[in-house]
């Protein structure tokens, strides 16, 4: 006999003495791990009728807190089919006090289980009587029963009530619980609430769901009552102050117009403008709070990791000197695709960049950050030292002493004077998992330019000139991109809900400097003239303005990107640390 069948029966043996063991094994068990071997197979089975007769059959002193939690899982589980429901809520119950009964406190998963029961009884007041009674952290999950539940019934009070009671256990709200609370007020016509609910889907969600998040959306909008919802006599430089303080592409300050709004599906193009309306919609970045607890979050971060005078000094530098609108990762920049044999810090590649923004800017040089060892090393070399002499002479480099880690200085630099940071590091290294901020992705798009170099050509990819995000102009109209069953790659074959109100432009009206303004952006002066509907400029979130034919992304249009900050003085700057 050869080896191979020897294995292979050596093999069988082993198989059937395992088989032979495990049934002399399920032979000997006990009754307690028989019921609870029958019990796993009954809720893998989702068997119902089966788990029930086990129960009748168990002794109160077989039942641990893992059996009731099966048991009652296996009842919530099956209230959705109508034939086995009412069996499922009579045992749900009983089993639920059962446990009670035996003082076997419940956990998360029961009391769950329990308000899943009670809500499909259309009690929602025990399904939330059951959450407001733990000891424990709720889940979300927790509280779905009870809000579905308020929502389905129309019970609107109840449901806002049990959304407060979220927000004061830190359980935030997701999409369809939103699309839940978005339905129930449109339904019970509360206008504010509605407006309220469209800002908190556009914080949670990028694109809504098609069946049930957009047809609640259309549904309000084509309705009585959104007719009614509006203000008339809105100031338009609030109403743009606010649309910039907030990173653009909302001003959350209600509803403008009043009267019918339109409601059509459309495309959006590469350059952001909207096929059913025109109007071009805006790339969206953090608001300016966020903006300055982000910057905060950075130097908090580099100064416990830095040397904290080497930080500080950098800090106070900025605040002289920092009027830019590109922050250069100059090592990231200088070593692209040198990873050959002679490969190197390629200054060519970082000249090429310098100037290209430098003409891109209207003539306003970038600002370079770079590590002193690298500096060093350009100057030693003869044929690169006069470039690099330039570079300082008009103020381009900041070097970072020995030591310091150069992430933590262009990173604070782009976040703290709202520029755009040119670099190719897509910033997931530890350093960036510390900030821990939900708005570093938004911060990412919207700041982010990347870069190519093709033959020795430079190619620059600014950021998208719009953010596939719900969107509430300063005209009043909204944009509610819509999410696809496939993978969108081509962003121009989105739909997007074009939500407009054609008395919108009728309810700006233009007052004098000194004119007062009430809490809500409503004129008290009453002069009537500019509209934001006859604008064709577009507020960027870092401060730039661009025409809507200007803007150049990926897809090869002309750029022009011009400041609103003042400019900078063109006296040369070098910091004290920069050898000469």
């Amino acid at each position: 006999m050869d080896d191979t069948t020897t294995a292979a029966a050596a093999a069988s043996a082993g198989t059937i003495h395992n088989n032979n063991r495990n049934k002399k094994k399920k032979k000997n068990q006990t009754p307690e791990a028989k019921f609870h071997s029958d019990l796993t197979l009954c809720s893998k089975n989702k068997d119902l009728h089966a788990a029930i007769s086990l129960y009748e059959s168990a002794t109160s002193q077989r039942l641990n807190q893992s059996h009731f939690n099966t048991l009652l899982y296996l009842c919530s589980n099956s209230v959705t089919d109508p034939s086995l429901k009412p069996l499922a809520l009579t045992y749900g119950f009983r089993i639920y006090d059962h446990m009670l009964s035996l003082h076997i406190k419940p956990n998360e998963a029961a009391i769950t289980s329990a308000a899943r029961l009670a809500a499909a009884k259309g009690d929602g007041d025990y399904a939330f009587g059951l959450v407001k009674s733990m000891e424990i952290a709720p889940r979300l999950r927790t509280y779905d029963p009870a809000l579905m539940c308020f929502c389905e019934n129309l019970e609107a009070e109840k449901a806002y009530e049990v959304e407060e009671h979220m927000g004061k256990v830190g359980v935030s709200l997701e999409e369809p619980e939103l699309a839940a609370l978005l339905r129930v007020s449109s339904e019970t016509g509360n206008g504010e609430r509605v407006y309220g609910y469209l800002h908190k889907l556009r914080n949670v969600v990028r694109s809504v769901g098609d069946s049930t998040t957009a047809k609640a959306i259309e549904d309000w909008f084509c309705g009585e009552k959104a007719r009614e919802v509006g203000e008339v006599n809105w100031e338009v430089g609030r109403v743009e102050k606010a649309v910039e303080k907030n990173g653009g592409g909302w001003h959350g300050l209600g509803w403008i117009g009043k009267g019918d709004w339109a409601v059509k599906r459309a495309n959006v193009d590469l350059a952001g403008r909207c096929g059913g309306c025109g109007e071009q919609l805006a790339c969206v970045d953090i608001d300016d709070a966020e903006t300055d607890r982000f910057a905060q979050s950075v130097a908090a971060l580099a100064l416990e990791r830095e040397v904290k005078a080497n930080f500080s000094e950098f800090q106070d530098w900025l605040e002289k000197h920092g009027d830019f609108e590109f922050i250069v990762d100059g090592a990231n920049i200088g070593l692209y695709q040198q990873n050959f044999a002679d490969g190197g810090f390629s200054v060519s590649q970082l000249d090429a960049v310098v100037k290209e923004l430098y003409n891109w800017s209207g003539n306003k040089w970038p600002l370079v950050v770079l590590h002193n060892k690298r500096l060093w090393a350009l100057l030693e070399n003869p044929s690169q030292r006069k470039l690099v002499e330039e570079w300082m002479d008009n103020g381009i480099l900041y070097t970072t002493p020995t030591g310091s880690n150069d992430d933590w200085y262009w990173m604070y630099a782009a976040v703290k004077v709202k520029s755009l940071l040119v670099t190719n590091d897509e910033m997931r290294d530890h350093i960036f998992e510390l900030l821990g901020s939900s708005f570093f992705l938004k911060w990412k798009e919207r700041h982010q330019v990347r870069y190519t170099f093709v033959k020795g050509n430079l190619k620059l990819q600014m950021p998208p000139p719009y953010s596939s995000v719900i969107q509430e102009s300063k005209k009043g109209s909204w944009h509610v991109p819509v999410a696809s069953n496939s993978s969108v790659c081509d962003e121009s074959l989105r739909t997007w809900l074009c939500i407009t109100r054609p008395s919108a432009c009728k309810a700006f009206v233009e007052v004098p400097v000194n004119a007062e303004t009430s809490e809500n952006g409503h004129c008290i002066s009453n002069l009537d003239s500019r509209s934001p509907c006859k604008s064709e400029s577009v507020t960027r979130g870092n401060g730039l303005h661009n025409s809507t034919h200007s803007f150049q992304s990926s897809v090869d249009k002309a750029v022009s990107l011009t400041g609103k900050r003042k400019e900078r003085s063109p006296s040369p700057f070098q910091p004290s640390h920069t050898p000469n």
